[in-house]
């Protein structure tokens, strides 16, 4: 009997055991979303994006504006502030004093145009203007003017100044040196400049594949005569064909004649040669010195 009552006491503690193992496990999954559910979310707050900076345009240029108030000022008088002239003037520039000449006073300038604007600070700006007369005279004068953070708005702020002329500056040295005899490579020039200035034949035929260039229209001259054909290379010089790719930069110098008379003109050509001949392969702007061809 007492070992029968025992044993039934084991069996209730296994029963016992295996209900708390199944129990545990039931309420694992359970416990676990319980525990998720119960956890405060938190997220993570992006970061700042840093600012991103924004370029602004420099202020405008007002060389023009002053060029016109110039242009005015000098063609109006105190003694009739009512003109078109005196008006624009003081439209610009509403502190600035209108001048007083004679009544034979050297008549109003031909031109006026800007020859250097400087900025002096933010918003101030100093223009230069060069003020000619029909007898050749110039006169320059230096302007004031004020501008607004966004460039669109000027007002001239003193009365001009008469100021020395640029100085003139040193010329570099050329570095067309090689003198190009009469051959295909001149004839080649001529022949293209004659074409581009006065319609003689196509443009196209005397270009390197992949050049576009159009003749000069309305044709401006009737005949077109090299005179002199300078280059940078020695092979320029040479009589021979030279090898397909190679290149030279010249300078043709030409008499361009028209109606008018006759007119000095100056190119700088690119050339390449192709099958034994000579193609222009760009015309070039602006002038070749100290070894830079642009």
């Amino acid at each position: 009997m007492a070992a029968g009552a025992r044993l039934e006491a084991m069996r209730r503690r296994v029963r016992l055991s295996r209900v708390a193992v199944w129990t545990v496990i039931a309420a694992g999954p359970m416990a676990l979303c319980v525990a998720v559910a119960s956890t405060p979310t938190t997220v993570a707050a992006a970061p700042a994006a840093k600012p991103t900076a924004v370029r602004t345009a420099s202020a405008a240029d007002p060389g023009g504006y002053a060029q016109v108030f110039v242009g005015a000022w000098l063609r109006s008088s105190a003694d009739d502030a009512t003109t078109a002239q005196a008006r624009l003037a003081q439209s610009l520039a509403p502190d600035v004093e209108l001048p007083d000449p004679v009544s034979d006073a050297q008549s109003a300038p031909e031109s006026v145009t800007t020859v250097r604007s400087a900025q002096r600070g933010v918003g101030a700006w100093a223009v230069t203007v060069a003020a000619q007369y029909a007898d050749g005279w110039v006169r320059y004068y230096t302007v004031p003017v004020a501008a607004d953070s966004a460039g669109s708005s000027f007002t001239v702020t003193g009365a001009p100044g008469v100021v020395a002329g640029p100085a003139r500056a040193e010329v570099p040295k050329s570095v067309y040196v090689v003198t190009v005899p009469e051959g295909g490579l001149s004839s080649a020039v001529g022949e293209f400049l004659a074409a581009y200035l006065t319609g003689a034949g196509e443009v196209d035929r005397y270009l390197a594949p992949g050049v576009n260039l159009t003749a000069v229209s309305p044709t401006p001259y009737k005949v077109v005569a090299v005179e002199q054909v300078s280059a940078v290379e020695d092979a320029a010089a040479v009589a021979t064909a030279a090898a397909d790719g190679a290149a030279v930069h010249v300078l043709a110098r030409v008499g361009a004649r028209d109606a008018g008379g006759r007119w000095p003109l100056a190119y700088e050509l690119t050339l390449k040669s192709r099958s034994g001949r000579w193609e222009v392969a760009a015309l070039e702007c602006g002038s070749a010195r100290d070894g830079g061809v642009h």
